[in-house]
């Protein structure tokens, strides 16, 4: 079993949404001016897009609403298993997660009914646990 290291994470404002669009769907300007979580990432099958719920997207299929832990950084790329352990609290809680890295963090995406379970199974892993 791995040794939970004691991580502070902030429970960020705002609800999000996870688009699918196709793979070949353009990027809107708006999006990329975003002053909130926005993540974007295309692969050959598909288009991505964590926004704001309140934007109003057509997208193929759209889960949400979605609130967002974001983990203390920046996170040194050396660092072993951070996600890992974070991962294995919520699934140990039964909370399903969307999750995301930056270059400077890590950010755990929850469906919003679940955000009180998800925050009370870190703090018992000895997370802290801010709201913004």
């Amino acid at each position: 079993m791995m040794k939970t290291v004691p991580l502070s994470l902030t429970l960020m404002t705002g609800r999000f949404t996870l688009h699918r669009l196709p793979a070949d769907h353009p990027v809107a300007p708006h999006w990329l001016s975003a002053s909130q979580l926005l993540s974007l990432t295309r692969t050959e099958e598909e288009l991505s897009l964590v926004a704001p719920e309140e934007w109003a997207i057509d997208s193929e299929r759209q889960e949400g609403p979605w609130r967002a832990f974001k983990v203390a950084g920046p996170l040194d790329f050396e660092l072993v298993g951070i996600l890992a352990q974070l991962t294995a609290t919520l699934a140990d809680a039964g909370v399903p997660l969307f999750a995301l890295s930056t270059f400077d963090t890590d950010y755990l995406l929850v469906k919003s009914d679940r955000c009180g379970d998800a925050a009370a199974a870190l703090r018992a892993r000895g997370h802290q646990v801010f709201l913004q």
